[in-house]
């Protein structure tokens, strides 16, 4: 039988480019657009067409011209096209993308036949591609620019090896559109620099350029949009110079971001060990992630506690440990918040004997939480079942005391001591003291430190509590404490220099001071213990005549003091918790407090600025007035106050006046401008508690009741008015709010939809269930409208008629039939004598008229002339018309 012979494959030819490409290529990206499950198949049979294209060559005189290849491109090109003009969101084009991507890496992988230039097939593909996709980044069509870079961040990884021109045209690209107007493309160019970031040689740039990792950086740090600060977030490393950005965003606006970073960057997938923060930065991480006001962000943050908890082996000492427990703000709440995510902790904690011997602030401070949790609980079974009995802690606590005490008289730094003794004192309060030689025990321990000199004054308030828990009464605390302090002034002995260690902490090595310095560190250790008495008393000082020693022995010629100043200081607070107790010495000594604001330096002004106001709360204002100030000058005594030059002084002031008001003790309307003249001003800025107080207190006050609501009404124009001269007075000041946003803010403030409480004031035996003055909006409409008859400033105008889309206006049958014709009337007056000039206004002004005329039918047959002959009879109508009749 005769061989067979095999044909040999025939090319195919430049027939082939123009009869069947062009009919291959758009099925399969027409399939590819419809779902991703074929997406695998007609990859495999694209490349076969590349393949079969790039056999069709031509030999011209110049050399092989490669027509197939550049056709497959331009038709593959072609179909590309056809997806950037599609907006974002669209299903069949997300999918066109991935294709491409998908694509771009299988033949990259795919073709490793190299020509004698080192030049491939699939190398001539992805440069044309990448060229073509880099020209559209610049278009004016915010699709165009979002689909190519889109597809040029989906395509990087499967590009292979880019030659060095290549990359940074890509480089340079992305870096352009992270600075494009759309977020969407914001996103995207993020999301393809961080893809690019590996291959980047810092030493290769020039100088003062950009790396791609500042670059995501600032995006991160300053990009308006959420999602692009999202987008960089989920594509930065997280090595140690990079967390400490990451750590300021666990303050961002944005609630999903904040919960990203607890969950993804600080979580232990990402940080498998949590301390390569430092203890500071893990407290702000904890203390902003539980105070979080997303439930889904305090969650977040929970779930980083607990994997901190189990990087320490589920050890709960070596959990503390990450955390400063001595001075650590947060850590109880760490603590707190595993209890709760990890319920099985709680149940296996238990204190044997062996745990007391050996004290470390650790082991004091988890017993002390424990404790209180279960207290919190309700189960004193647990805690009876876990705790020693009260007698064993004394004794604990006084070998504690004696260690603080040795330390202390070594020159060591008595600090954790006295922080375990702390722990343990506070401890001790949730015990039942129904064992009466445990009571005894404590009492007398407890008794015993606080008479002692060198009792670090951290444990005064401790000691203080313990006895207050254990005392029958008030007056048997106020005994005691009265013969402790006696002890202490009748004592002899030398004690420390408190500017030798400072004040709070303990007595070291006793040196000879002078009697007199010696007398003043004396005096104010006793001061300093009147104060937690008082503190914790509410008895008046008429009931307990043993206290009344201490005033002329001990605290007024501490007030009077002259050389001691940290004396008198203590001596004005301990003077103002008696007068908190005492009406008659508050009325007595209010003049002093009021002398102070003039005569005191700035940290005794907030002290005495505290006072002042806290006796305003307690007692009547005119009683403690009397023989002062005439009481309805207290409002001049309050914008003193709010006016002080020292931020610290403001805000403390800003703090008292609110209090008042809210309470409805102050009702001035020209106290409320102030407090909003203070927020709006740019010199406030700096002054965070000051802005704080205002930010919570503002709406807060106004939504409480329809009366506070009525009372910023009646302030607004002429606020509006004041904060307009803002711009000249704080010309190109970055924490000036434009005249728009501030006005809005008034607006929401009256707002009638928000109002919780509708004032006395507002209601009539009609409506005494209703819950808001609903027409407040629409006497704000008229208040605007009488702005835009009489102001000719353009800023002012255009802001206000912004004001009018904002208005909640009362429903037909719940408005004041005047003044809808009211306002119906003074915005034709607009119209008629101060027309506005730009189109956006007159747009706003022509729609609030319409939706009067829409909302209320009566003012279909409105006559401009009946309306005016109303004013023989109606005062109100008669000054409305004389007002428009002078503009």
């Amino acid at each position: 039988m005769a061989p067979r012979i095999k044909k040999a494959e025939r090319r195919p030819s430049v027939s082939y480019l123009t009869d069947t490409l062009p009919s291959v290529l758009p099925p399969i990206f027409e399939q590819a657009q419809n779902t991703t499950a074929n997406h695998r198949k007609n990859i495999v049979q694209l490349f076969k067409v590349q393949r079969t294209c790039a056999e069709v060559t031509e030999e011209t005189e110049k050399g092989i011209r490669l027509v197939g290849e550049r056709a497959f491109n331009a038709l593959f090109i072609s179909m590309i096209n056809r997806v950037l003009p599609v907006k974002k969101g669209v299903a069949v084009a997300d999918r066109v993308v991935k294709f491409v991507a998908s694509y771009v890496a299988y033949t990259t992988e795919q073709d490793t036949t190299e020509e004698e230039d080192g030049d491939s097939m699939s190398q001539r593909f992805v440069a044309k591609l990448v060229r073509h996709l880099l020209a559209g980044t610049e278009a004016k069509d915010n699709s165009v620019r979002f689909r190519v870079t889109l597809m040029l961040a989906s395509l990087i990884n499967g590009l292979g090896e880019i030659d060095d021109d290549q990359y940074v045209a890509l480089r340079q690209g992305l870096l352009d559109r992270a600075r494009d107007k759309e977020s969407a493309v914001r996103v995207q160019a993020a999301l393809g620099l961080a893809k690019l970031q590996a291959g980047e040689n810092i030493d290769d740039l020039e100088e003062g350029e950009e790396s791609i990792a500042e670059v995501i950086l600032d995006l991160l740090r300053h990009d308006s949009a959420a999602e692009v600060r999202r987008a960089a977030l989920y594509n930065l490393p997280r090595t140690k110079d990079i967390l400490p950005v990451i750590l300021t965003r666990t303050r961002d606006i944005d609630p999903v971001l904040r919960r990203t970073v607890y969950h993804g960057s600080l979580g232990s997938a990402s940080l498998p060990d949590a301390r390569v923060l430092t203890i500071a930065q893990r407290e702000e991480a904890v203390r902003n992630g539980l105070g979080d006001r997303e439930p889904s962000v305090r969650k977040a943050a929970a779930g980083m506690i607990a994997g901190w908890f189990d990087q320490a082996e589920c050890d709960l000492l070596q959990f503390l440990n990450r955390f400063d427990v001595v001075s650590s703000e947060v850590a109880e709440e760490a603590l707190l918040s595993l209890f709760v995510t990890r319920p099985e902790t709680l149940e296996s904690i238990d204190f044997p004997d062996e745990w007391w011997i050996k004290l470390s602030p650790e082991k004091a401070f988890l017993a002390r939480v424990f404790a209180e949790h279960c207290l919190s609980l309700k189960d004193e079974s647990r805690l009876e079942d876990a705790m020693p009995v009260v007698t064993a802690l004394a004794f604990r606590i006084q070998d504690q005391y004696n260690e603080l005490v040795s330390v202390a008289g070594n020159n060591e730094d008595p600090q954790e001591k006295a922080f375990i003794v702390g722990e343990l004192l506070r401890l001790v309060l949730t015990f039942d003291y129904a064992d009466e030689t445990g009571r005894r025990k404590m009492f007398a321990m407890s008794r015993e430190m606080i008479a002692m000199p060198d009792l670090p004054e951290a444990l005064i308030p401790r000691c203080l509590d313990v006895l207050q828990k254990i005392s029958t009464s008030e007056r048997d605390l106020i005994r005691l404490i009265v013969d402790v302090v006696t002890e202490l002034r009748e004592g002899d002995g030398d004690v420390e220099d408190p500017e030798s260690t400072g004040r709070s902490s303990a007595v070291g090595a006793a040196r000879p001071v002078p009697e007199e310095q010696n007398a003043a560190v004396i005096d104010l250790r006793c001061l300093n213990i009147c104060i937690g008495l008082l503190e914790r008393v509410n008895t008046p000082l008429q009931e307990n005549s043993v206290f009344h020693g201490l005033l002329p022995d001990l605290i007024i010629p501490a007030v009077r003091t002259k050389t001691e100043p940290a004396l008198r200081d203590q001596g004005l607070v301990c003077l103002g918790l008696c007068c908190m107790i005492d009406e008659k010495m508050a009325s007595q000594s209010f003049g002093l407090f009021i002398q102070q604001l003039t005569a005191a330096d700035d940290e005794l002004k907030v002290k005495v600025v505290q006072i002042i106001f806290d006796l305003f709360m307690v007692h009547d204002i005119p009683t403690l007035l009397a023989g002062i100030i005439e009481p309805h000058r207290i409002v001049e005594l309050v914008r003193h106050m709010v006016l002080q030059d020292a931020p610290v002084v403001q805000a403390a002031a800003i703090e008292g006046v609110a209090k008042l008001m809210l309470t409805g003790m102050i009702e001035d309307a020209a106290v409320l401008q102030t407090l909003v003249m203070l927020y709006f001003s740019p010199d406030t800025a700096d002054n965070q508690p000051l802005r704080q107080c205002l930010t919570y207190f503002l709406p807060v006050y106004c939504y409480s009741s329809s009366a506070n609501q009525a009372r910023m009404l009646s302030i607004f124009s002429d606020t509006l008015m004041h904060v307009s001269t803002f711009a000249e007075d704080f010309e190109g000041s970055p924490d000036l709010l434009p005249l728009a946003q501030m006005g809005l803010m008034m607006v929401d403030w009256i707002d009638p939809e928000k109002a919780v409480y509708v004032g006395a004031q507002h209601l009539s035996a009609d409506d005494s269930g209703s819950h808001n003055d609903h027409g407040l909006h629409l006497d704000l409409a008229i208040e605007l409208l009488k702005l835009l008859l009489t102001e000719t400033a353009r800023d002012i105008r255009k802001a206000v008629t912004g004001y009018f889309s904002k208005l909640s206006l009362p429903e037909e049958g719940q408005a004041d039939a005047w003044k809808t014709k009211a306002a119906f009337t003074l915005a034709q007056s607009v119209k008629n004598k101060r027309p506005l000039s730009e189109a956006a206004p007159r747009k706003a002004l022509d729609k609030f008229q319409a939706t009067l005329l829409k909302q209320y039918p009566e003012l279909e047959g409105y006559d401009e002339d009946t309306f005016r002959a109303e004013g023989d009879e109606n005062e109100a109508t008669a000054e409305l018309w004389g007002f428009i009749d002078d503009v």
